[in-house]
């Protein structure tokens, strides 16, 4: 397949550039930033469909966002222009050649007061304006484009890049006190794994909604104390808060695990979220 890949210069989009390569499609990267990577801005819709109606992809996998979930919550309309908007730029451009579209959204579509793991099709009904926006880009791409995917994750953690392992493994390691948010529950995913998977599902034709996140579901608190036992950072104390206590500009959902019903479905799985935070830890010659 000829495959289009937005945001490739981000950690999802460039290991998705590897994975499917090695898988033998042709892959194409574009995004605002980043060497060799072809240049598109997403929000501007005359420029995404004359790059698509040129490239003609077969499918475009659609990474790209704003993903500061606190600067959404300062700038909501950059929030819908960017993730909402700029989607829809992508999933018409697509349509206009009968390419498909594979949009990667979020666990925050979700209010988070089911109490318990959130299905595929439950319904969404998100509480802070980065989990609309991606509620919005959502909407867009199934309105306007009948090939679509639409691939929800959660807690996302790469090699090279800021995240909540590497955020509280510098504090730990420069002797900081630690805090971690005990009532927030979600998935740790690991970045290659996710991009495994989706390399698998946008061969399949088999169009719709999926929850692509590590298995098992944990508090932020639980997360963290696994990993810094890993580290070396065993009699390390983290002490336990609350969301309350944790002032930012985004309200989390308190409980937005999700389950992979659909992928397991068709053979689509990821490994528990302890034994891929393992093989990170030790990728990055971090497990002691």
């Amino acid at each position: 397949m000829k495959i289009l890949v937005t945001g490739a210069a981000g950690r999802l989009g460039s290991k998705l550039l590897t994975v499917l390569a090695a898988s033998g499609h042709e892959v194409i990267g574009a995004d605002i930033v980043g060497d060799n990577v072809s240049r598109l801005d997403i929000g501007d819709f005359e420029a995404t469909r004359d790059f698509v109606d040129n490239l003609r992809p077969d499918a475009i996998i659609h990474p790209a966002a704003w993903t500061d979930v606190d600067g959404c919550a300062k700038d909501p309309e950059k929030a819908i222009a960017i993730n909402g908007f700029g989607t829809q730029h992508v999933a018409l451009a697509a349509a206009n050649i009968g390419a498909s579209v594979l949009y990667i959204s979020s666990n925050e579509v979700f209010d988070g007061i089911a109490g318990r793991a959130y299905r595929e099709y439950d319904i969404t009904n998100p509480i802070n304006p980065y989990g609309y926006s991606k509620w919005v880009g959502e909407r867009s791409l199934v309105n306007i484009n009948p090939k679509h995917y639409i691939v929800r994750t959660a807690w996302l953690f790469a090699h090279g890049g800021k995240n909540f392992i590497q955020a509280i493994l510098n504090a730990a390691q420069a002797g900081k006190r630690l805090r971690v948010v005990s009532d927030e529950i979600g998935n740790p995913t690991y970045n290659d794994d996710l991009a495994e998977a989706i390399s698998k599902l946008i061969i399949t034709g088999r169009y719709g909604i999926y929850h692509f996140v590590n298995e098992g579901a944990c508090s932020r608190y639980e997360f963290a104390r696994y990993f810094l036992n890993k580290a070396g950072f065993k009699d390390t104390p983290a002490e336990k808060i609350s969301a309350a206590e944790w002032p930012r500009a985004s309200l989390p959902p308190a409980y937005a695990s999700m389950t992979n019903l659909a992928g397991k479905h068709i053979g689509i799985t990821l490994r528990p979220w302890q034994e891929a935070v393992d093989d990170f830890l030790a990728k990055e010659g971090l497990t002691q």
